[in-house]
């Protein structure tokens, strides 16, 4: 009979791992609409770009459900795409948050924060989740992983950007958020591409090539 992890060799069972991200990404899926419509009511910068966050995990989790049969050489290549993937959360807040420079509008605080609190949950389960199976599908679990683990920051951050724009009454503190969640993603996107060329490496010595 198979277990959900091969305790000779510490393996997790390839399907455990398909069901772990196909639940992950269908919790992101759902959360995304929850939290746009609330970003748009709120007006607020960050909680828009975590909405936007959203469907690029959805996006890595369904990529990784699809994948996980692939060899090596294949996962490296969508763990490097992957990379570009977590960059359009950080592209589209750095968008907006150069719009706001001239006349920051600050935040509807409520909304914000309940929206967030709402977010950690999810983000939270998912990085639980991921936790478990993040080093058994390469790049892959790792982007995943990462952008669960980052969220769950990014969520943290918008709470207290409420707190400070609820005492200062001004849009600077969503604006500047915006520019944290474009370092975190830059971090993340390095990360996963570092993994992705282990997997280039990786395959290429089993193939018997020549590694520079």
């Amino acid at each position: 009979m198979s277990s959900a992890r091969d305790e000779s060799t510490g393996a997790i069972d390839p399907r455990l791992l398909r069901r772990t991200v196909l639940v992950v990404a269908l919790l992101n899926f759902a959360y995304f609409f929850v939290e746009f419509s609330v970003a748009l009511i709120a007006g607020s910068v960050a909680l828009l770009a975590d909405s936007v966050d959203f469907l690029e995990d959805t996006a890595i989790n369904l990529l990784i459900f699809v994948a996980l049969g692939w060899s090596l050489a294949h996962r490296a290549t969508v763990g490097k795409l992957m990379t570009l993937v977590l960059l359009v959360p950080a592209a589209i807040a750095g968008w907006k948050a150069v719009e706001g420079f001239s006349d920051p509008d600050p935040p509807l605080v409520a909304p914000l924060i309940f929206a967030s609190l709402g977010a950690i949950a999810v983000n939270g389960v998912s990085a639980l989740l991921l936790a478990r199976v993040r080093h058994h599908g390469g790049s892959l679990s790792t982007a995943a992983f990462l952008a669960s683990r980052n969220d769950v920051l990014i969520n943290v951050s918008i709470i207290a950007m409420g707190i400070l724009t609820a005492v200062t009454h001004s849009g600077w503190p969503d604006i500047v958020l915006g520019i944290g969640i474009i370092l975190l993603g830059l971090h993340a996107a390095r990360e996963v591409w570092e993994a992705s060329e282990d997997e280039r490496l990786a395959a290429r010595a089993l193939a018997g090539e020549e590694i520079d």
